[in-house]
Order: structure tokens, then sequence, then C-alpha cells
């Protein structure tokens, strides 16, 4: 049985190099294998993609350095799972060889199933995030329950992502 509601998450990453550039090669040549890998992990629900397959070049923020992420799941267990418990992780940690971080670069909200969430409305909940604090409204990892990961490892994930 599914809940009336599913978990959304956008993040952003300030690219450090164009996405051409050998320093990219890795992160670029990865994209579509991780995006298959959650497209078929219990609990995935949907994300947003272009023509191309992928959101890589989507604008946010009038800013062709960022790259956007849009994804839904049915709870936070499997977003969990994707994130810190796959192959996505070793990604993860090493984020900031291609990226520089803003701060925050993630936002969550709940929406009700079957929404399909546009990538206005992430840019919305992360702004909401950046001028007022974690809130039902838009949060990170520190407003939900930890559900697969020791909760010092979470927490410490959570806090590399705003730092």
């Amino acid at each position: 049985m599914t809940d009336a509601r599913h978990l959304a998450e956008f993040n952003i990453g300030r690219i450090k190099y164009p996405l051409d550039d050998p320093r990219m090669r890795e992160f670029v040549d990865n994209v579509d294998r991780i995006n298959k890998l959650a497209d078929n992990l219990p609990g995935f629900v949907w994300r947003l993609q272009g023509e191309s397959g992928h959101a890589m070049h989507m604008r946010v923020y009038d800013d062709p350095a960022i790259l956007p992420n849009l994804t839904v799941w049915e709870n936070v267990e499997a977003l969990e799972r994707f994130v810190f418990k796959t192959v996505h992780s070793r990604f993860f940690d090493r984020r900031e060889t291609w990226f520089a971080q803003p701060d925050p670069t993630l936002v969550m909200w709940w929406v009700p199933a079957g929404h399909r969430p546009t990538l206005e409305e992430g840019v919305a909940r992360l702004d909401h995030l950046k001028a007022n604090g974690p809130s039902d409204f838009a949060f990170g990892w520190e407003r939900l329950p930890a559900a697969h990961m020791d909760k010092t490892a979470r927490e410490t994930r959570a806090s590399e992502q705003v730092a």
C-alpha cells in the first residue's frame, strides 16, 4: 500500500568546469548509469528529465553552471537507500571534485502521490529554505527520521551538504 504523499527532492550543484572539460568526464559519463539505477529502485517514482534523459541542460537561477536534479520518491527510506547505500554514494562522496557548493544545495518537501513538481517549484522551495530555514514547507535531512543509515553518519553527510 502506498502513502497518500511522496517525498520530493530538489538539489543543485554548481559545476567547477564545463561539462565537456576532461575533469568532468567521470561525472558526465556516469549520469545515465546513476539515473537508470534510480529509475529501477523500489520506491523511486519520477525524475525531471529533458530529451537527453537527464536535467543537466536545464537552467536554474539563469546560470548554466548550476545543474538541477528533481526527483520524487515513495518515502524517505527509498531516497536514503539510493543516496547512501548504492553506487551513487561513491559519486556523492566525491562531489567536491566536480562541484562548488552553494548553501544549501538540497531541499525536500512532501507532495500528494501523483504530483510531478516543476523545476520552478523546486527553486521556490530551495529559496524558501534559504530565506526561512527548515519547516514543513521546505526541509533537509535534519527534519526526517533516520531510516537506513546510522544517525551519526547521516548527520555528518547532511552537515556537509550545507558546508
